[in-house]
């Protein structure tokens, strides 16, 4: 697996965020995993940035949480001026 500095530092931080938003929500990793039906293991693994835990764990973790849909929506390039911008560069270059 390729691996970098700013890489790690995002998952860190991924990882991070998610374990406050569980806080927030008042919950204990153990329930977060239970109701995710993930393992604690898995988990710990999301939560510490490692990297290593499967989309859908993560996504099962993030449904959890409520914050799914604002992830997911995140990442579509119409929601954001750069992508949208280089959608209409591409849709320039194709007419």
């Amino acid at each position: 697996m390729r691996r970098s500095p700013a890489r790690d530092r995002q998952l860190a931080d991924l990882g991070e965020n998610i374990a406050r938003w569980r806080k927030l929500q008042g919950m204990s990793a153990s329930q977060l995993a239970e109701r995710a039906f993930v393992t604690r293991d898995t988990l710990r693994s999301i939560e510490n940035g490692a990297g290593s835990a499967r989309m859908d764990s993560l996504l099962a973790v993030l449904s959890v949480l409520g914050i799914a849909n604002t992830v997911i929506s995140s990442s579509d390039p119409w929601a954001s001026p750069a992508g949208r911008a280089l959608m209409d560069e591409k849709i320039a270059l194709t007419k």
